[in-house]
């Protein structure tokens, strides 16, 4: 039974290094072109440069997502494109498109390409028509049980890798294909670019009697018809180990490090305590509850173990649940003083329960006191968004720890 890799999403640099600290065995990221999230910070070649090396100092591993669904001029230049990103050193790339896939294994046939979930892989067939071109790793749909993943495994070799969403979002469309956006918006999804309408508030329309607007669903706040609820599976890593899933994926590029530090940390903890003792483990729920302090959906456990129903929608709101803020990050923490410097995020009081969360620890809670800013000035209250204070600190804190205030 092998350890699974923990792969967690890297929507800028800071993103980047945040996963890797707080646990996670490798990192997908996007560059400045063909990635599925326009709306992520994305990287300079000197951002990818600095952040591979960063992971790779500290054994981990960095996957370039170049998973669009291409037209006739993005593959015109997608050969300058993986020219330039190949000798930056790259675990991998990940691809939907067959033409990609080709040009790829023709001008950099060391590099290691796992086929995107935008493929739509679901079936032994397909994955092993991709390992038989030379793909490395499958990255499954979504739409999969785990019945469906074991006869995969079974039917595939040892060597072809499975990696599968554990946590995140959820698409309306087959596994992140869709057309909605663009034709209300026209911001193309299969480009990156998704306006996500799929979480707007529809009513029903009669031809013969326009303007008269109908609930599809009765609900006074209007009708979210699909509105999923986010993936969340930290309930079952046994069973997700026992499927013959080598990659637990984390979604959410468009995130904030906040979030990324919260999730992958909660999946770290919960993946090393199962694999310290399979044999008496019980689940953590102090871990959902952690989960439940980043901006998110209800959760669900997806298509894992059977079709999503009505109880997988919400039905209510569009929006998210956001009980937690982040309020600041540890610069500098002196040992002798016990006073950490703060970079400011969100306003705080003086007297306001604070939680720190930091790699490889447990958070700990305290009271904000003795604030005091650049000027060696006492404040009641950080109101400045950036601005740095020294606080006294209950524990002992790493540089990057955060700290978090319920609403």
């Amino acid at each position: 039974m092998r350890k699974p890799e923990l792969l967690a999403p890297g929507g800028s640099l800071e993103k980047l290094k945040t996963a890797i600290d707080f646990g996670a065995d490798a990192v997908y990221v996007g560059g400045e072109a063909y990635s599925l999230r326009t709306a992520a910070e994305n990287f300079t070649a000197k951002e990818l440069r600095e952040g591979i090396d960063y992971a790779h100092a500290r054994g981990k591993k960095v996957y370039l997502t170049a998973n669009i669904i291409p037209h006739n001029e993005d593959i015109e230049k997608f050969e300058g494109f993986i020219k330039e990103m190949a000798p930056m050193g790259f675990d991998a790339v990940l691809i939907a498109d067959l033409g990609m896939f080709d040009m790829v294994r023709e001008l950099v046939p060391s590099l290691p390409v796992h086929i995107s979930t935008q493929a739509n892989n679901v079936n032994y067939r397909s994955a092993m028509v991709w390992h038989r071109m030379g793909a490395k790793r499958i990255v499954l749909a979504r739409e999969m049980s785990f019945e469906e993943i074991a006869q995969i495994r079974a039917h595939i070799p040892p060597e072809l890798e499975l990696e599968a969403f554990v946590h995140g979002a959820m698409c309306i469309s087959y596994s992140g294909r869709c057309l909605l956006s663009n034709y209300m918006t026209h911001r193309d999804a299969n480009q990156g670019s998704c306006s996500h309408p799929c979480r707007w508030n529809y009513k029903l329309v009669e031809e013969k009697r326009p303007g008269q607007y109908m609930d599809v669903f009765e609900n006074e706040r209007g009708t979210f018809i699909f509105n999923s609820k986010d993936l969340c599976m930290i309930e079952h890593i046994p069973e997700l180990v026992k499927s013959g899933i080598e990659s637990f994926k984390i979604e959410g590029r468009v995130k904030t490090a906040y979030y990324v530090a919260t999730v992958v940390g909660a999946y770290r903890r919960e993946i090393d305590r199962y694999f310290a003792d399979p044999e008496v483990y019980t689940f953590n729920e102090e871990e959902l509850k952690e989960l439940c302090k980043v901006s998110h959906r209800p959760y669900t456990t997806g298509f894992y173990y059977h079709k999503p129903d009505e109880n997988s929608q919400v039905y209510t709101t569009s929006s998210y649940i956001r009980e937690y803020d982040l309020v600041g990050l540890v610069l500098d923490y002196d040992e002798n003083t016990h006073i950490a410097t703060i970079t400011q995020r969100n306003r705080f009081f003086d007297g306001d329960e604070i939680e720190i969360m930091q790699p490889g620890e447990p958070y700990f809670v305290q009271r904000a006191h003795d604030m005091v800013n650049e000027e060696g000035e006492k404040i009641e209250v950080a109101p400045h968004p950036e601005m740095i204070l020294t606080m006294p600190m209950a524990k002992p804190v790493k540089k990057g720890a955060m700290l978090r205030k319920k609403k």
